[in-house]
């Protein structure tokens, strides 16, 4: 038996996100027999993006993917993959961009594990099972449901909180940790975060533009303050009030959108992790690029996501320019918002 599991690439922000259709595929290709010398009963094979580097593992005890998986199926009881299990993953989602790859990817394996172990999970147990790992939810809901989302964590009592809170190396299995690694890890709070799908405009797209570098979540959000001004908070939290309100229009409100991305939040602090960031968020606008709703990093970047109605390319084209002439090359890549999220295809065998 084999199976093709789709999930969507995220991208916006940390408060609202977007599940799009480009970058999307990950197959998993799932083949049992009666025996296996293999690790764990499986075997991981890759392509896509990073297949020339380390910094894909196909060790599927190491692999985020099959620990994932892994992880969702201890926590029923079953300790290991059916015998023997082959894993097929094609991936076209950059990594270190900020696209929501570690978040797909956590999607993808507790998909994997809801096939193979027939655990008949819930989209939303399965979201709680995500966040034992991601522990925030806005790039794995987004993945896993699809739409534009907004998402947030619940308060859980004193017991589930200290549970949901512990370390990650205790929540996925460990590797090289010994035969008994993992065997019994602690099984998610129900209901840890939840999250809503807003309207979307059907006219809006979003145009990717991708750096040939990544940044790092860790140094991303290093550069963040400790403290916020009130003055700045309440600046994004008008934004975000209107702006998920505002790209379900149609026709959209171009000025309103452009004016409700605008951010003092995260973007100013990141500017120096980002060449070009100060002139593309400061250059572009509805008046002087008529299409443009409104423009933005992907997540922590340095991926900027420019939302539009038309002339996607001539768009694509003036940022990847800016960003040439701080020395960097781009990619650049047009996304449309898909609705069903994560999705299993169950495919004969020949």
């Amino acid at each position: 038996m084999s199976y093709n599991i789709r999930r969507q690439k995220s991208a916006l922000d940390q408060l609202v996100s977007l599940g799009t259709a480009l970058y999307t595929t990950q197959i998993h290709h799932i083949q049992s027999v009666d025996k296996s010398a293999a690790p764990v009963n499986c075997t991981l094979s890759y392509e896509g993006e990073g297949d020339r580097s380390d910094e894909i593992d196909l060790d599927p005890e190491r692999n985020l993917i099959t620990r994932v998986s892994l992880y969702v199926l201890r926590c029923h009881d079953q300790h290991h993959f059916p015998a023997h299990t082959f894993v097929h993953v094609k991936n076209d989602i950059p990594l270190g961009r900020g696209l929501g790859s570690s978040g797909a990817a956590v999607v993808a394996g507790c998909v994997l594990a809801n096939e193979v172990g027939g655990l008949a999970l819930s989209k939303d147990r399965m979201l709680d099972f995500c966040l034992m790992i991601e522990r925030h939810p806005d790039n794995v809901a987004a993945a896993l449901n699809g739409g534009f989302v907004g998402t947030y964590l619940n308060d859980l009592d004193a017991e589930d909180m200290a549970r949901k809170e512990i370390p990650l190396s205790e929540v996925l299995p460990a590797p090289a940790g010994g035969i008994d690694t993992g065997l019994k890890p602690p099984v998610p709070p129900l209901s840890i975060g939840r999250y809503i799908r807003f309207p979307w405009s059907k006219e809006i797209k979003a145009v990717a533009i991708i750096p040939d570098f990544e940044v790092s979540t860790a140094k991303a959000r290093e550069v963040l303050p400790k403290k916020y001004s009130i003055a700045d908070v309440v600046f994004n939290m008008q934004r975000v009030a209107i702006l998920t309100h505002a790209l379900g229009q149609s026709p959209p409100d171009a000025q309103m959108i452009y004016s409700a991305m605008q951010d003092k939040i995260h973007q100013p602090y990141r500017r120096a992790l980002i060449p070009g960031l100060t002139e593309i968020l400061g250059s572009l606008t509805p008046a002087s690029h008529p299409g443009l709703l409104g423009i933005c990093l992907s997540g922590a970047g340095p991926t900027i996501l420019a939302l539009a109605t038309d002339r996607f390319d001539i768009i694509a084209h003036v940022i990847i320019k800016k960003f040439k002439d701080a020395g960097i090359s781009c990619r650049w890549s047009l996304l449309e918002l898909v609705q069903q999220g994560a999705s299993v295809t169950i495919v004969p065998d020949p």
